[in-house]
């Protein structure tokens, strides 16, 4: 690289860092980014003990766990964009204040209705932290290189962040009550505040024309009522519930009403020409699949080691951490492994390693295998971070920095729709491959009770446990043998679908492009194989 072009990347970090150091911004949105990610697993643990304190009926025990991913997942796009307007900085204060106000009413909630109004809320303030960090990082890291390794280190504390939400959840609840799982948000939120004042730089966009205030209802109605939909499905509603239908048919309308009314405006919300570019287009549904695959095999594996296994959720948790740790590495190693071998091949090896995980745990069966499951997670949570990781810096990268904050707000948005849709539809796999081991097939045991059991392998223990005796010990064994094998089915379609990702990802630049070079160069093949970083 020339002296020019080494004193123009510095001018430009200068500038974009408005005097902060911009590696100290990246630690300040890294906390951002803990607290959301920590707050959207931390409940899961809790809700025996606020079920047993609150009382909630079955439909408010439902919203009170769910209330905070569907409003943030709807609201994404609009806080997005609104930052791209009236700037980053002050749209992630506001998320910080936000956070910390609704932390604090839903850890004293005496009432389910209180509590589902003050995870509204954090849903609220965590759409309104989660695409400012990304945007303030493409603003901060204005070099690619730089910013390949920022978008690393913001990828490893998201992944932190999922797995140390149950543990500290867990360890909260041992200790104190279950309001505490809260309350750990504010004392870091009071930190936050004036630290991130003090240090963030703001940032807008080009401000031409005005923010489209109807467009951004229309996105966040249409996503609320898709996301709605989806997770009805994953839950296990029928399809042709009305309650799940109309949902989806108008969350559908909504969305292609708001999609019509961006391509006629001269202004748009979201610069849908984005779409028209091929890194672009290709990152966003490399993530919905990376992220279809990964939450439904995680809900399923949670299941396995502990109905089949028979594990306690701390050891659960436990043996799921390598996945995490894998893919914290994963996210640390991602610069390096792009600036070597590019985009396209990066994606697509990810792709094709967790394709090859999956189908090693399918040699999982009723008894546990420690080895070949800690091999088949290490793997697992490598190839979807380094997938994950690539696509999120194509995408970020392929975006006018003017645009950063719609462009986040999109890669969060197909973030959690892909997991919606992955719990969806692997869900629908499992329960069609495991239904027919067990419905009516049993001898010796009732019709209606096979009926039951055929509904989930939590019910037909408890349909066994009834029933005892010489029967209740074959339904047992039947149903644990059906979850095996519906696994099995799952997990191939999977691997199906992890393949499909690897041929999208083809699409994907060869090499990465930085500012003021022609292209880093990938290596040769025999190079790669050599390479200390390799996949």
């Amino acid at each position: 690289m020339t002296g020019t072009t080494t004193a123009g990347a510095a001018l430009r970090r200068r500038a974009a860092g408005a005097g902060a150091n911009r590696w100290v911004v990246l630690v300040v949105l890294c906390v951002s980014l803990l607290l959301v990610a920590v707050d959207a697993t931390v409940l899961h643990v809790a809700v025996p003990a606020v079920t047993e304190d609150l009382r909630p009926g079955a439909i408010e025990l439902l919203w009170i766990v769910d209330v905070y991913p569907l409003v943030c997942a709807s609201l994404l796009i609009l806080f997005g964009t609104l930052g791209d307007r009236v700037g980053r900085r002050r749209i992630l204060l506001l998320g910080y204040a936000l956070f910390g106000v609704a932390s604090a009413l839903a850890a004293l909630a005496d009432n389910a209705q209180v509590l589902i109004a003050a995870r509204a809320l954090l849903g609220v303030g965590g759409a309104m932290i989660m695409p400012a960090t990304l945007s303030i990082l493409r603003q901060v890291f204005p070099d690619r290189r730089e910013r390949a390794l920022a978008i690393g280190i913001w990828s490893a504390v998201a992944a932190v962040g999922a797995a140390v939400g149950p543990l500290l959840g867990g360890f909260l609840l041992e200790h104190f009550w279950w309001g505490s799982v809260f309350l750990v948000n504010i004392p870091l939120m009071l930190v936050s505040l004036p630290v991130g004042r003090l240090l963030l730089p703001e940032s807008k966009g080009d401000g031409r024309g005005p923010w489209d205030v109807v467009g951004a209802l229309m996105a966040a109605a249409g996503l609320f009522g898709v996301v709605l939909g989806v997770k009805r499905l994953g839950g296990g509603e029928p399809v042709a519930s009305v309650f799940t239908v109309l949902p989806l048919v108008l969350g559908a309308v909504l969305l292609t009403g708001f999609v019509r009314r961006q391509r006629r405006r001269t202004h748009p919300l979201v610069d849908l020409e984005m779409f028209r570019r091929p890194a672009f287009s290709t990152s966003v549904g490399c993530i919905v699949l990376a992220m279809l695959a990964l939450v439904g095999l995680e809900l399923i594996a949670a299941q396995y080691l502990q109905l089949v296994l028979g594990l306690s959720p701390l050891e659960t948790g436990l043996r799921l951490l390598p996945l995490t740790f894998a893919a914290m590495a994963a996210g640390l190693a991602g610069a390096r492994m792009l600036r070597r071998f590019g985009p396209r091949r990066m994606v697509c090896a990810g792709f094709c390693l967790t394709a090859f995980a999956v189908v090693l745990l399918t040699a999982l069966g009723r008894t546990d295998n420690c080895a070949l499951m800690l091999a088949g997670f290490v793997l697992l949570g490598f190839g979807l971070e380094t997938t994950l990781f690539g696509a999120y810096e194509s995408m970020l990268s392929e975006a006018p920095q003017d645009q950063a904050g719609g462009a986040a707000a999109i890669g969060e948005t197909s973030y959690q729709l892909g997991a919606g849709i992955g719990i969806a539809l692997l869900g629908t796999v499992m329960n069609a491959a495991y239904g027919p081991g067990v419905a009516g097939s049993v001898p010796g045991v009732p019709s209606s009770a096979s009926a039951a059991a055929g509904h989930s392998l939590g019910e037909a223990y408890e349909v066994a446990a009834q029933l005892g005796g010489p029967a209740g010990v074959a339904l047992r064994r039947a149903a644990g043998d059906a979850f095996v094998h519906g696994l099995h089915v799952t997990l191939v379609v999977s691997a199906g679908l992890l393949l499909l990702g690897a041929v999208m990802a083809l699409r994907l630049p060869r090499v990465m492009q930085c500012e003021g070079e022609e292209s880093v160069s990938v290596p040769a093949p025999r190079d790669a194989v050599e390479s200390r970083v390799s996949v």
